[in-house]
């Protein structure tokens, strides 16, 4: 909001310079966006007057013109529209220096000289009116400087104020601020007693459930709307970013922004029978004073009368009952909408208007019939007329009122930090309205109607925090007794795990822990999930049962977009239901899909497939120590059947891990395989610390042998139970080659194993190894029916 600095000086007038002042605003919570000095704007402009006009000789578009405003009248050459003889203007002379260090010189335009400028309000960066010249009062002195006349010893300040500020929407608002912040009382008070010299009444009505719930007006006959608004008036306006218009519009904005009350003025004249407040009819229509025409929703609360609807309730008037230069009777409005029936409507409808603004944030309840008292004696003052009763709608029930608030002394301490004197509380506090009275623990306070921010005590204890200056507030360093907790001596846990699949090339991504449905489903088939009560959308409407399904959707965007080669974890939790509600559970799951490593000229690197990623997760339980970890090939939900298994540590399930079901691959229309997995953190974060292990000084032995399998036996229960069973130099077992084909007799699988032995205390000789290899090969022949292939 903008503002004149003299117009808020006359309210509340502190004994501090416009740097403070700006300052104070600033620590206030009204925070200054811009200060323009007008002072300082130009130099060498004077009023001018026009006092002979012709039009240019080569040039359709500029007019000759005689100006008196110097020593002696001289020639302008002037290109807007609005020039006219008698027209007293803003005269930039010869040497003039206006905004942007721009320098009047004589000049020749077409062939006619030119000793100066006539100026708009934009040229001299008084407004940003640029359609013509700048129309001085008739009676404005030739030859003054304009910054004297228009009282420019002045500084327009530009105020961000939050949403929950509403009454600081107006220049009474502000200065309520200073004024608690200096601790002055306010200057200026309004009481207008306004003399009924009319007895003509408007007919009013207002519908129950609208958003109206008080409606004062007042009939003022024998205006005369083609009086100048006085210049005062007009620079008020035009310092706070209004553009002046005519007598009554003028008065209006006037008191929107010196009170807070937004108001509109109808020509009674162009009014059909009695003004009914109701809620439009769907598709209503209606055209506004902005011109456009728009149609209506059934929510919105609108001004009407027999003709239809005149206006969108605290938002816009109609384009019907305007007033214009000839209207000489007019119905003025002052009333109160409720902020939840108004809010949104200006953008649904592209409206902002000043009016929109406050109604949205809310206005003073009890300020229509001072605002309404205010407005008339202005426009008596300026267009004469006589003023008839005021007419008042009250729907007191609905009036909003802020219940009292108990504000407890140790409240005030305790969240504050230090104590606040009894007195300087009831002053800070009185000053913003703020009624208080003595309570046991402190005070009950009853807020004033204009502060809807104010609800509970911490509310109250803000503003005391806020007007006593947070640059006042003492320092007080905490008094702390920390406690040391014993930390688990582990090896790095879900935070070394992810170090280790990032090393790896991975990227970690955090998704939604909504869902698509669909998608889940297909993933988590058969496990009914929690669903939202207001989803954000009907893509994200379920809480997640895995963390696959976002990164399957986050693989699926980049495939999309024609990128390929991903490796992709993300760590969170999964919600899965459990006897006693919702369970979370901290989960670590990854995705691969792509060429195993980059292009480069020596070769071809390959496609990743299930045993890359087994081997990233390996990698990963390898990282922290996590125990003994095995793969049991088994068919999991969402997953190729031939190419998924069970992760297991020390023996436990804990995850799964596989190819992305060749269906989903399908459906979700990817053109390239996935694989996955999914594993509990909980395995992660175990107590199993790294044990020393001797190295061997003595060579090792290997013995490389080929066994018949059966095609169903699995070769993690082949290496668990070779393992389990040979003695103690077995250090490795390795399977280094599958043999299929036409040597070997169908259903069986011939597989190459690499038995690797050593002992820490000797060399092995050419008998214990024979033995050994011998004792394995009868441990294959008994528990898998295998013989060795010679």
């Amino acid at each position: 909001m903008k503002f004149s600095e003299n117009w808020l000086r006359e309210w509340v007038n502190p004994a501090i310079s416009s740097d403070e002042l700006v300052a104070q605003l600033t620590l206030l919570g009204l925070e200054v966006d811009d200060v323009t000095a007008l002072g300082g704007l130009f130099s060498g402009v004077v009023v001018g007057e026009i006092v002979a006009i012709e039009q240019h000789p080569d040039a359709d578009r500029l007019r000759v013109c005689q100006v008196a405003g110097g020593e002696e009248v001289v020639q302008v050459v002037c290109g807007a529209p609005n020039a006219a003889l008698g027209l007293k203007t803003a005269f930039a002379t010869v040497g003039a220096v206006l905004p942007g260090n721009f320098k009047i010189k004589k000049a020749k335009l077409r062939g006619q000289p030119s000793f100066g400028m006539l100026c708009s309000g934009e040229e001299i960066g008084l407004s940003s009116d640029a359609d013509g010249i700048m129309e001085l009062p008739a009676d404005a002195p030739v030859g003054t400087p304009l910054a004297e006349y228009l009282g420019l010893d002045d500084t327009v300040i530009d105020i961000d104020i939050t949403p929950n500020r509403s009454d600081c929407f107006s220049i009474r608002g502000v200065a309520r601020d200073i004024s608690a912040r200096n601790d002055l009382p306010l200057a200026k008070t309004l009481q207008c007693e306004v003399s009924e010299t009319s007895a003509a009444v408007q007919d009013v009505s207002v519908e129950p459930g609208s958003a109206c719930v008080r409606y004062c007006g007042r009939v003022i006959e024998g205006v005369d709307n083609t009086k100048t608004t006085p210049l005062w008036m007009a620079e008020r306006l035009r310092r706070g970013g209004v553009r002046p218009i005519s007598p009554l519009v003028d008065v209006t904005n006037y008191v929107m922004l010196e009170l807070g009350q937004p108001m509109h003025a109808f020509d009674r004249d162009r009014l059909s029978g009695a003004i009914r407040v109701r809620r439009a009819a769907a598709k209503e229509p209606v055209k506004l004073l902005d011109g456009r025409d728009i149609k209506l929703d059934d929510d919105t609360t609108v001004i009407a009368d027999d003709s239809g609807v005149i206006g969108v309730a605290g938002i816009m008037g109609g384009d019907s009952t305007g007033c214009e230069a000839e209207s000489r009777n007019v119905f003025l409005e002052s009333a109160l909408f409720l902020p939840e029936m108004i809010a949104g409507r200006s953008r649904r409808y592209a409206m902002h208007t000043e009016s929109g603004h406050r109604f949205e944030r809310g206005v003073d309840p009890q300020l229509q019939r001072e605002a309404l008292d205010y407005a008339t004696a202005l426009i008596l003052e300026i267009c004469g007329g006589q003023a008839g009763p005021v007419t008042e709608v009250l729907e007191e029930p609905r009036l909003p009122v802020a219940e009292p608030i108990l504000l407890r002394r140790e409240r005030i301490e305790r969240i504050l930090g230090f104590v606040v004197p009894a007195e300087e509380v009831e002053i800070l506090l009185s000053r913003l309205g703020v009624e208080l009275s003595a309570h046991p623990e402190g005070w009950t306070a009853t807020v004033p109607g204009y502060r809807y921010d104010l609800r509970i005590e911490v509310d109250l204890i803000e503003e005391i925090a806020r007007v006593y200056g947070y640059d006042k507030l003492p320092d007080t360093q905490p008094v702390l007794s920390p406690t040391i907790r014993p930390v688990a001596d582990l090896p790095g846990g879900i935070w070394r795990a992810r170090e280790v699949l990032v090393e790896r090339g991975f990227q970690e991504v955090v998704t939604y822990s909504f869902v698509d449905p669909q998608l889940h489903e297909a993933l988590c088939p058969g496990v009914k999930a929690l669903p939202l009560a207001n989803p954000i959308s009907t893509e994200l409407a379920e809480m997640r049962l895995s963390l696959l399904p976002g990164l399957v959707s986050a693989f699926q965007r980049n495939v999309n977009r024609q990128i390929q080669d991903l490796r992709l974890f993300e760590s969170g939790l999964r919600f899965l239901p459990g006897p006693e509600g919702l369970e979370q559970r901290k989960t670590l799951a990854g995705l691969i899909s792509g060429r195993a490593a980059a292009e480069h000229w020596s070769g071809e690197a390959g496609q990743v497939d299930f045993y890359t990623m087994k081997g990233h997760l390996e990698s990963v339980f390898n990282a922290v120590h996590a125990g003994a970890v095995t793969f049991t090939a088994a068919a999991q939900p969402g997953l190729h059947p031939g190419q998924s298994a069970t992760v297991l540590v020390d023996g436990q399930a804990c995850g799964v891990i596989g190819t992305l079901h060749p269906s989903l691959v399908k459906q979700l229309d990817l053109q390239q395989p996935a694989y996955v997995f999914e594993i509990d953190q909980e395995v992660l974060e175990r107590d199993c610390l790294p044990a020393y292990e001797e190295i061997s000084r003595f060579p090792s032995v290997r013995r490389d042998i080929a066994v018949l399998f059966d095609e169903s036996t699995s070769m993690g229960d082949v290496e668990r139970t070779v393992l389990q069973n040979a003695p103690g130099v077995l250090r490795k077992l390795v399977v280094f080659d599958i043999y299929r084909g036409e040597k070997i007799a169908s259903g069986l699988k011939s597989v190459a194993l690499g038995l690797i032995l050593q002992d820490n205390s000797r060399t092995l000789d050419e008998g214990e190894v024979e033995k050994t290899v011998a004792g394995i090969i009868k441990v294959l022949e008994e528990k898998f029916g295998a013989t060795l292939r010679m």
